[in-house]
């Protein structure tokens, strides 16, 4: 099992890309986000026709705003490229077939739906309202072959998501969290915040600008981490004429 992040920045930091990442799982890639930087960035590292499924945290722009190019893509460009969203509810999938429906008219043409219990070993964590009020969102943990990973989506509140680690059994957690260095942002986590709650577990934070942390921010960032990340990516947009 490995993670490769695509984009570690938040919805306004283009310098770092959107926030998703590649899960090789099971012999499988599965593309966790696909907000309005991913779909350039695959296209540029010639990574869409490896994705078999795709997982969403929630419906923002900076994790679904490329979504419909890049199942387009796949069905026009890749020759056997059909890719499977993992949904962890009905009611979730009703909401992410009505948002590409809106973009795409016949969702079903390009993309198929098929419930996450149907590949074992990893877990929905629900996180509604813990982001944004009323709205639904999710964390997912990993496990195979004896590694655990855990990815936070979006999260202002993270004590339920650490709850949730701590009651299952014993083992070594890699913790991928989102950051924030302003206490003012209650849509993430403040970092003074998650050092009080995400003690025992090997955290990494993304997210964030890495630019903006302070001194004393005790976390390591993905962007820093170069075995997290997929090399030499590059975010340039020409500024609107």
């Amino acid at each position: 099992m490995k993670i490769t992040f695509l984009g570690t920045g938040g919805a306004f930091d283009i310098d770092y890309g959107n926030s998703a990442a590649m899960v090789q799982f099971k012999g499988n890639t599965i593309l966790l986000d696909c907000g309005f930087t991913v779909y350039p960035t695959l296209r540029h590292h010639n990574l869409t026709q490896s994705i078999k499924y795709i997982l969403l945290t929630h419906l923002h722009n900076d994790h679904t705003g490329s979504l419909a190019n890049t199942l387009l893509h796949c069905y026009f460009y890749n020759n056997n490229c059909r890719p499977v969203i993992l949904y962890p509810d009905d009611d979730f999938r009703e909401e992410v077939y009505e948002f590409l429906r809106l973009q795409l008219q016949k969702p079903d043409k390009y993309v198929d739906f098929v419930p996450l219990s149907e590949l074992p070993g990893i877990t929905a964590v629900d996180t509604y309202g813990q982001h944004a009020e009323n709205m639904q969102t999710y964390a997912y943990i990993f496990e195979e072959n004896g590694q655990r990973i855990a990815y936070s989506g979006d999260l202002g509140q993270p004590e339920a998501f650490f709850a949730y680690l701590r009651g299952m059994p014993p083992k070594h957690t890699i913790v991928f969290h989102d950051l924030s260095f302003q206490e003012s942002n209650t849509a993430h986590t403040y970092y003074k915040k998650l050092e009080s709650v995400g003690q025992g577990y090997e955290v990494y934070g993304y997210h964030c600008n890495p630019s903006e942390a302070p001194e004393d921010n005790p976390f390591s960032l993905v962007y820093h981490q170069p075995e997290f990340m997929l090399p030499a990516v590059s975010f340039a947009f020409d500024e609107a004429v």
